[in-house]
């Protein structure tokens, strides 16, 4: 230790400070997060000023009862089943749709330039703008759509009113904000491919679906495995999307395990922190043994990052 840092330390100098921040905004954080989960805590005992009144923290250390609770509970798993089907359709469908358009986008075609910065726009727009503008889209009665399906002679469609119409809903809004990352980064890995690839296997008499599966998808492995991996991470907690569109609705059909942590800490009365806290810690988990699964995976498959 005492030679890496007489060797580097001007590496360490620079790192420290962004070590530090994050620290203060992650790290203290999490520790509190952790620390309540294996308490009691709510909106009744927890330190808090009324008025001139100052009152003490009364609330107790219940070990991991908060967790058997949750584990025992059918919300839990109704819940997680809903928001694995969600992540799983919004991360495959956002990566065959990037890949599609990656592929189209990396031929000469004119107005190239032109498409990309229509199809990254969605990107640049921020959630809750777009979420909104979604919103007003699928309302049943004033709503666009169902304008359009009217003067078809279709019956106007619930799209946030059923609960099957409103998954489908959620996911679609998703992939169009998750379109724009996939794309970028698999156009910049298909641009890194040595074009005399295609050139010789085209030459040796490869069809374009050979091609692609033994020179595309193996050249973009590298980045659809980070990118794969980011996407699931970001989805799984994609507050924004659900909580704006649906708020969990309808019946509780569109809840995910991060909007209901939300609603346990900040919209249900009385406020139950220490569930919340375990409900995050428990997302954290389950994220970080996916991560660790996936590596391992990765390693198995000679993609090691």
């Amino acid at each position: 230790m005492r030679s890496a840092l007489s060797t580097h330390w001007y590496a360490w100098a620079m790192v420290a400070p962004v070590v530090v921040v994050i620290g203060v905004i992650i790290g203290y954080p999490l520790v509190r997060g952790v620390f309540l989960s294996l308490t009691n805590a709510d909106e009744s005992n927890v330190e808090r000023t009324i008025g001139v009144n100052h009152l003490p923290a009364t609330y107790e250390f219940v070990g991991l009862d908060n967790y058997t609770a949750i584990l025992g509970d059918s919300v839990f798993w109704d819940r997680l089943g809903w928001t694995v089907v969600w992540t799983v359709g919004c991360v495959a469908v956002t990566f065959v749709l990037g890949l599609t358009l990656a592929n189209m986008l990396n031929r000469p075609m004119r107005g190239r330039a032109l498409y990309r910065v229509a199809l990254i726009l969605p990107w640049g727009i921020p959630a809750f703008v777009s979420v909104f503008a979604w919103k007003m889209l699928f309302n049943e009665r004033d709503g666009i759509l169902n304008k359009l399906l009217d003067g078809g002679g279709i019956e106007a469609v619930p799209w946030l009113g059923d609960p099957t119409w409103a998954k489908l809903s959620v996911i679609a809004v998703n992939v169009w904000l998750g379109v724009p990352f996939m794309l970028v980064a698999l156009l910049g890995a298909l641009q890194s491919i040595p074009s005399e690839l295609y050139e010789a296997a085209e030459m040796d008499g490869a069809g374009p679906w050979q091609r692609f599966r033994n020179i595309t998808l193996p050249g973009v492995r590298g980045v659809s495995s980070t990118v794969v991996l980011l996407s699931t991470i970001w989805t799984f907690n994609m507050f924004p999307v659900i909580y704006l569109l649906t708020r969990g609705g309808p019946e509780d059909s569109t809840e995910i395990l991060v909007t209901y942590a939300y609603r346990l800490s900040f919209v249900n009365s009385p406020r139950d922190f220490a569930t919340s806290a375990a409900w995050g810690v428990i997302i954290l988990l389950l994220l970080s043994l996916f991560a660790v699964v996936y590596r391992r995976v990765l390693r198995k498959q000679g993609e090691v990052w």
